[in-house]
């Protein structure tokens, strides 16, 4: 019989058609403002953390609509944005620099919906805000490590060539190569000039004081600061994946600095808290030979450093460095044979081969693992920048029982630390610090004129539309309604599910321009079933050769639209990313709607009967 589906499709289309509004009911309940909580540096935010916050707000008078533990982390909804500030200002003070707190919008959306996996779609920078940095390299210190490396690679070039050299160090006119016969130092210059054009040699002699200095050429300089800044950004891009943030912007901002938008990101703190930190390991050999007690009180030999360690007193390391995280090519926590956490790390092949040298001849001898963190003190330097505040401790010491590889592990973490530390190392060592000069967590307000103008155009574009169809189409036009509001609540369902989809103020115009694509569709079906009334066939052939034969010029049109939203989405950023992925979207919901959905409808008011005159 023509026009009648079996029962499983009509079941099918109202369950699809469900599904997209239960995961499009969440976007109707807003945001609540929220303060954020994130434990480091061995901290943890436990029930005790949630009781004295909440006690503290209390006692300034900041009214709390809820206040939650998820994940590790403590969120606390305010009734508004001036409570919110108000509110991270005291808890931040109240519990200092081992805790990151930060605002944050948390969704409204009811306990019962979450449960279920309702939550709302994410929107843009430009639409609900987000967090916004400008970072600093700090170029001073990336050409520092390029001079310890420098000084190491000296060292090591000498002492292949069998040239003999007093000592090597970094002093006011540069690198400085120490000699006690003329012989040797015209020999280590020549040679050394021979390995690389990058540095220039001059021969600084005084007396029977022989001295060859080593300085960088203004190109290697250039050099120096350029990969710097890019592998920096590099960096920071692979932690923002680790985030799971999408539609990030990453991109630089003159000769230091690097801009890093995170829009429509959930855990603020979070993001804070891994892009903020440059943290990094580096392994050195512990100085036996230092008394304790002379070490405690800052005395200890030129070629030694004091440090505190983590889990109490004090390690004296030698300054030499024998590897830094620069080499790490892999990182994963896990556990040991005591289920202790632990960090597994994996070298590149350079550094393998200079682990494996240093092991060599260190057998015995304690080594030590060095974290180095650079956090925000809370206070600004005379030009305004964020100063930063250097925290370097030992966290692990061990003795080296045999010759290392490519494959070691880091221990003396907690779970949370190793976590961090491995995701950190994972994403990439930071070839230099970089410092949080600027920081903006962006709110709906200022986007609340793009989210005004985007309801409008789609408001009016929908009722122009609505009544074209009703007036034109009659009966036929309310089944084209029904199914262009079902669309709209389709696309915003789907994007709802998606974890990684951001809704932009462009993605506002992809929807917009869906409701004209659905119904376009519609148009074509019906003005097929008026050709086919008009030449005769009867109700129900007109209304089945309508939607088949006009399938074929919808499928055609949405296909070649999809793959050009396609190739949009593979090669474009940002805004034309978030374009495109609200269109394909639309293409897909759009001609279920217009062709599925609608002949659904057609057929349980129309099919199988003995219909004499349509209302179309």
């Amino acid at each position: 019989m023509l026009n009648k589906y079996p029962m499983w499709k009509n079941i099918m289309v109202l369950l699809v058609l469900t599904i997209g509004g239960f995961y499009a009911i969440p976007n109707l309940y807003g945001e609540d403002h929220a303060v954020q909580v994130v434990a480091t540096r061995g901290a943890e935010v436990t029930a005790s953390t949630l009781s004295s916050v909440n006690g503290l707000l209390e006692s300034k008078g900041i009214a709390v609509k809820r206040a939650e533990l998820e994940d590790g982390q403590l969120i606390v909804r305010v009734q508004n944005a001036e409570q919110q500030l108000l509110a991270r200002e005291a808890i931040a003070e109240s519990l200092g620099d081992k805790y990151t707190v930060a605002l944050n919008l948390a969704p409204a959306t009811p306990e019962w919906l979450e449960a279920m996996g309702g939550t709302p779609m994410k929107l843009g920078l430009d639409l609900r805000g987000g967090v916004h940095f400008l970072m600093e390299v700090d170029m001073g210190e990336a050409i520092r490590k390029m001079e310890e490396a420098k000084i190491a690679d000296f060292r090591s070039q000498l002492r292949e060539e069998r040239i003999r050299y007093a000592g090597v160090r970094k002093t006011a006119k540069g690198l400085e190569i120490k000699f006690r016969d003329a012989e040797n130092l015209s020999k280590a210059e020549r040679y050394l000039k021979s390995l690389s054009n990058e540095m220039v040699f001059t021969d600084g002699s005084v007396g029977e004081n022989y001295a060859l200095y080593a300085s960088m050429s203004d190109d290697y300089l250039r050099q120096i600061k350029e990969e710097a800044l890019q592998q920096n950004i590099t960096t920071i891009r692979n932690r923002v994946n680790e985030l799971g943030v999408a539609e990030p912007v990453v991109q630089r901002q003159g000769a230091e600095r690097i801009i890093v938008q995170l829009p429509g990101v959930q855990d603020t703190a979070r993001a804070k808290e891994i892009l903020g930190a440059t943290a990094s390991i580096e392994f050195r050999m512990v100085d036996q030979n230092v008394d304790q007690a002379a070490a405690a009180n800052g005395r200890v030999p030129a070629s030694s450093e004091v440090f505190p360690r983590r889990s109490g007193g004090i390690a004296v390391l030698k300054k030499e460095v024998m590897l830094t995280g620069d080499h790490i090519t892999g990182a994963q926590p896990s556990f040991d044979e005591y289920s202790r956490p632990q960090v597994s790390i994996n070298l590149d092949a350079k550094g393998g081969n200079i682990f494996s040298n240093v092991t060599k001849d260190n057998i015995g001898n304690p080594m030590a693992t060095l974290f180095i963190e650079y956090k925000d003190s809370g206070q600004r330097n005379p030009d305004g920048t964020v100063k930063m505040t250097k925290i370097e401790e030992v966290i692990s010491v061990a003795t080296i029982q045999a010759r290392l590889g490519r494959n070691f592990v880091i221990n003396g973490l907690d779970h949370a630390e190793a976590q961090s530390l491995a995701l950190l190392l994972r994403a990439g060592a930071l070839i230099a610090p970089v410092t949080i000069v600027e920081e903006r967590t962006i709110g709906p307000s200022l986007g609340a004129e793009n989210i005004e103008n985007g309801k409008m155009a789609m408001i009016w574009g929908m009722v122009v539309v609505l009544i074209f169809m009703l007036i034109y189409y009659r009966a036929f036009g309310v089944i084209a309604n029904l199914a262009l509001t079902a669309n709209l609540v389709m696309v915003v369902g789907v994007m709802s599910m998606i974890p990684g989809a951001v809704l932009t103020l462009p993605g506002i115009a992809g929807m917009v321009l869906t409701v004209g694509m659905a119904v376009d569709g519609n148009v074509l079906i019906f003005e097929r079933i008026r050709e086919e009334l008009l030449a005769g066939r009867s109700v129900q052939q007109a209304i089945h050769e309508g939607y088949a034969n006009a399938f074929s010029t919808i499928a055609d049109a949405n296909i070649t639209t999809f793959m050009t939203a396609l190739i949009l989405f593979a090669v474009g950023t940002g805004a034309v990313k978030g374009f495109a992925v609200t269109l394909m979207i639309g293409i897909a919901t759009s001609m279920f709607t217009s062709i599925v959905g609608t002949r659904v409808i057609v057929n349980l008011m129309w099919g199988g009967k003995r219909v004499k005159k349509l209302s179309i």
